[in-house]
Parts: structure tokens; sequence; C-alpha cells
């Protein structure tokens, strides 16, 4: 039969270590056979940033802003032991914090749902996306050991000279001090790119930080969400039948655990990062979790949740069996599949994105699975399938 045509291309960054070479199986399995796959091709490949001195993931993150739709393979952020490794210029940024700081995007992820993969909370029957704030907080936090007796201020000086000090603490004895910050316009584009995604997704939002403890700092991200959305969302938000409400950290926790799931919890950076790993491992597996990165003007770029399976890739180039579990690759190609075709009208390649991910699905419903599934799963005597076994078993089903 004829191929599906792509009026537009899809951004496409190749990655490292196993996650590359299931990149390439996807493509060739169950992709090429079905589309006249339309890609801008950037290889984001450790070798090769070091190659450009880092100026291909730039590159990347300018054509999805361009393209708009991107799809991104798992990628190394070198520390010490991977620039001796790979005998880098030096220890490069991560992939994903740059293409994040371009693009100004939200991360979105989400567990994949599947019968047999049971979630530890048993209530939780819908997928709950964390909505995480990429920029700023600890993650660009100053420290300073304090050695000894004396006063920390913070201190701000304006462009004219003029300065305003808060005091930390007067110390009398050693300690540490800590300094973070945010910028308004970052708070602006989170609040905008997790309005858009509910609507998109017609998902209730949730956004929790602990205003009460920090009335400045996370106030300040409370009161921008509540007037960007009370001018800019309110009367969309009543159109979808969806709603949105602040509540503080620790009640949100609370309410997570007794609930059904199926709506977006908006997280500032640091509390998005632990609970995006606390609900990926509650529902079975970080290999098991989609990732988008969402940003304000409506760019999306997809890639996997979790890493480049350094070990499960050392294996493979001694040519061992390996049995890595390609699902999440899978779902960021029809997560970016299904985007482009929504972007451009395209419903067969809408509806091709539909059913690959239930082929996927349905092979592991059937007892066909990887080996980090089988240990959890609660079907009787799954079938085990290496790396390349699986991917093939889903291209029967795709066939079908």
């Amino acid at each position: 039969m004829d191929k599906i045509k792509m009026a537009n291309p899809i951004v496409e960054m190749d990655g490292d270590e196993m996650t590359r070479i299931l990149w390439q199986m996807i493509k060739d399995d169950l992709l090429l056979p079905y589309i006249d796959l339309n890609t801008e091709y950037y290889d984001l490949g450790l070798e090769y940033r070091d190659k450009t001195n880092d100026q291909v993931t730039v590159d990347s993150a300018l054509a999805t802003k361009k393209h708009h739709v991107a799809v991104k393979c798992a990628t190394i952020t070198p520390n010490a032991a991977r620039v001796k490794e790979y005998n880098l210029k030096e220890m490069w940024k991560s992939p994903n914090g740059t293409i994040r700081a371009i693009l100004d995007g939200t991360v979105f992820r989400a567990p994949i749902v599947v019968k047999g993969i049971e979630p530890c909370v048993k209530n939780w029957k819908k997928p709950i996306t964390i909505a995480r704030h990429a920029y700023g907080d600890v993650y660009k936090g100053v420290e300073m050991k304090i050695p000894g007796a004396g006063r920390a201020e913070l201190v701000y000086t304006a462009a004219d000279g003029t300065e305003t000090r808060e005091l930390i603490h007067s110390f009398d004895c050693p300690g540490i001090v800590q300094g973070m910050h945010n910028l308004t316009p970052s708070i602006e584009s989170f609040a905008r790119s997790c309005f858009n995604y509910a609507l998109d997704t017609k998902q209730e939002l949730w956004f929790a930080t602990k205003d009460t403890i920090s009335k400045k700092y996370d106030h300040t991200f409370k009161d921008i969400f509540q007037e960007i959305f009370d001018a800019e969302y309110k009367d969309a938000f009543e159109k979808a039948g969806i709603t949105y409400f602040y509540t503080l950290i620790d009640d949100a926790v609370a309410r997570v655990m007794k609930s059904e799931g199926g709506y977006i919890w908006a997280c500032k950076n640091y509390d998005g990062d632990v609970m995006s790993d606390m609900i990926s491992s509650a529902f079975g597996s970080l290999a098991m979790m989609t990732s988008v990165l969402v940003s304000p003007d409506g760019n999306y770029e997809y890639e996997a949740a979790h890493g480049t399976v350094q070990r499960h890739y050392y294996k493979h180039l001694k040519g061992e069996e390996t049995s890595t579990n390609s699902v999440a690759t899978i779902f960021a190609w029809t997560g970016a599949l299904r985007k482009r075709g929504e972007l451009d009208g395209n419903k067969e390649l809408m509806a091709f994105a539909d059913r690959l991910e239930k082929a996927t699905l349905d092979t592991i419903e059937a007892g066909e699975m990887t080996k980090d599934l089988a240990l959890i799963t609660t079907l009787k005597n799954p079938t085990v399938l290496n790396s390349e076994g699986f991917i093939k078993a889903i291209a029967r089903r795709l066939e079908a």
C-alpha cells in the first residue's frame, strides 16, 4: 500500500548508546514501512556534539522553533568519567537543558498505562502528568559554606547603585547558605505552557507550591498563575469543561494518593524533578514514561523520560543479548507524529500514531515484553523478549 505522506518535517534528534540502537530499529521496523518519513536530522550523539562544540544542539533547538515539532533520543550529559571515556574537549552541558532554555519550555511527563503493569497505588486508574518548570531555583543556586560567626545577607544592587538588603541569618557557629532565583518571564511562560497543555489534552490542572512558608518566592509563582489564568484562560477552561486550582504542595500529595489520576500536576523545578520520578516508579517503570517539552508559543519536543541505558549498550558492544524496553522511545515518535499530523491536518498520520501505540500496548497485554516488565507484571507466564524481538513483535501486530 502507499506510504503515508508528510507535508512538513519533524526535527529528529538522534542520541547515544543503547537508545541510539533502539532508535534505528524503531525507524526500520515500525515507521519506514508505513510512512514516507520526513525529518530534519540532527546528530546529538556525544561525539558529534563534541566535534561541533555543541553547536548541533543549538541548531536542533532553533530548527524546532522553525518546524514546531521535534522527537529526541536520549542523550549523555557528560561527567568527568565521560570526558575521559570520549576524549571530549570539555564537559558539555545537558542537551535537554540547552534545548529547554532556547524553547523556553515546560516539561510534561506522564506514565504509559497498560494492563498487567499495575500501579503501586491501587486507586490510580488514569495517568498523572507532572508539569515541571525547567528553570532556576536550586538548579541555579549559589552556595556558600559559612566558616564561623558572622552575618549572611541577600543584597540587591539596582542599576542606579542603590542597595536593598535582607538578613538571612546571624551565625554564631559554622553552617551553610544558599541563594536561588527565578525570572518573571520564565514563570509566565511556565504558566501559559501549563494552561495551553491542559486545554490541548482536556485535563484538569493543579498547581502546588508552599506559599504559606515562602511568602514572596513561592507566592509570586502562585500570583502569576492566577493572574494569567483570570486574564487569558478562564473562559476557555469553562468552555472546555476543565478546572484550574492552586493548592499547597503537601495538600496536593495527599490528594494525589487518594485520586484516580487523569490530571496535570504543575510543580516548581525541584518538586517536579522528585514527583515525576515518584509517579513513574509508582506506575511501574521509568521506561514507561513519556516526556514532552512544550513552549508557550506552540513548539513541542517529544522524548523518553529515561537515559541512554549505558549498561545494556556495553553488553551490546560485546555481542551479548539485551532486553531493553523501547516503549517510551516508541511513544516519543508517536507523540511527535500525532502532533505533526494535528498541526498539518494529516488525519492519516494521526491515525497511524494511534495504531502504533495500540500495537505496542497489545503486545505487552498479550504477555510479550522485555525483562524489566516481566519482573513486575501481574500477567501469568510472560514471554521475555530481547530488544530486537520486542520491536519485531510490535511490528507483527502493527502489520496485522
